[in-house]
């Protein structure tokens, strides 16, 4: 070989080293590596934390480092506001998110369905439901405004916490002030049973629980056990009225980016985290209990009579909440769905 050809060769050899740099790499599978960047409300420490950082973790494994998935979590991204989130996944100015469906609810109502007190009577009743003909249609409505929704994550059932006694029947509501988001689901189930429904921001809780301008509050275990609620709480009751559930989504924009290979590294990575959160949550909610009762909270569970008597009443309220939930035809379709389990 003479100099001159050499020389090319050597010369040709760096310009592709420089190019392939420029072009930001390539992963073990010899294609550019493409970045998800994945918004959550929560910690990295949460529950949706945790099943944000798995589904990063099996997408690694999935596309073979073709597709890197960046958890950023606190809301920071979207500066703590949900609803904007879900504005701007719609939009393409956030990659991805995982969003509660009650936040979903404020465009469109068919995701409330999953809230209405008593339907479930388990956390894998409602993981049939989100993996069934219902949980489907929700993911599809998602791509009508933008948004490829990958999979329905569930959510441990809510528990009610006060200072004042343990919750048994409907009767041991009655005069108690309880926090509740700004959802007629919600507001008008606690005024049924008795309750003094009273919406706050999250934020002016634990300060409303100390101050006693409230009595108590609901959610999954995992709030009272994050936010230091045995400090200003007795008594957490388990009576696992509501429920709701997260959505994992794409923007449409990012979505249509992506080759079919990443595409379906994503899809598949979304639907082992929704097994993996199930099971996570039941495990963290165990050990949840169980370090709020040596804080010294009390726990109990209802008596068979008081959540017959509950049920009852959150049944004899499904008619009122039709227009909530997206229309007649959308909650005869979930309740028929759910009673045939």
């Amino acid at each position: 070989m003479s100099k001159r050809v050499a020389w090319c060769a050597a010369l040709a050899s760096a310009a592709a080293v420089a190019l392939s740099a420029c072009s930001g790499g390539a992963s073990a599978s010899g294609t550019n590596t493409v970045e998800v960047k994945l918004s959550i409300p929560d910690p990295i420490g949460s529950s949706v934390g945790m099943a944000a950082q798995h589904f990063a973790d099996v997408v690694k494994s999935k596309s073979n480092g073709a597709v890197k998935v960046t958890v950023i979590p606190n809301g920071t991204s979207f500066g703590g506001d949900q609803n904007a989130a879900v504005t701007r996944v719609q939009s393409g100015s956030l990659d991805a998110v995982i969003l509660s469906t009650s936040v979903y609810a404020a465009t469109d109502k068919k995701m409330n369905a999953v809230s209405l007190p008593y339907l479930f009577s388990s956390v894998d009743q409602e993981v049939k439901y989100l993996d069934g003909a219902p949980g489907k249609e929700l993911l599809a409505d998602l791509g009508q405004n933008g948004t490829k929704g990958l999979a329905m994550l569930s959510r441990t059932s809510r528990e009610v916490t006060n200072s004042v006694r343990p919750i048994q029947t409907p009767e041991d509501l009655k005069g108690l002030k309880i926090r509740v988001p700004g959802n007629p689901l919600w507001t008008k189930f606690f005024s049924a049973v008795g309750a003094s429904p009273t919406p706050l921001a999250f934020s002016e809780v634990y300060t409303a629980l100390q101050t006693g301008a409230i009595n108590g509050q609901e959610n999954p275990v995992e709030v009272p056990a994050t936010n230091k609620f045995s400090e200003v709480q007795k008594y957490m009751s388990m009576t696992n009225h509501m429920s709701d559930a997260f959505v994992l989504a794409l923007s449409d924009k990012k979505w249509k980016s992506l080759d079919s290979g990443a595409q379906q590294a994503l899809q598949s990575a979304a639907e082992d985290t929704a097994s993996f959160k199930t099971k996570n949550d039941a495990d963290l909610a165990d050990k949840q209990v169980k370090d709020l009762q040596s804080q010294g909270v009390k726990v109990n569970d209802l008596s068979a009579d008081g959540l017959t008597q509950f049920k009852k009443v959150a049944r004899s309220l499904y008619p009122d909440f039709a227009d909530t939930v997206g229309g007649a035809d959308f909650l005869k379709k979930t309740v028929d769905f759910v009673d045939g389990q």
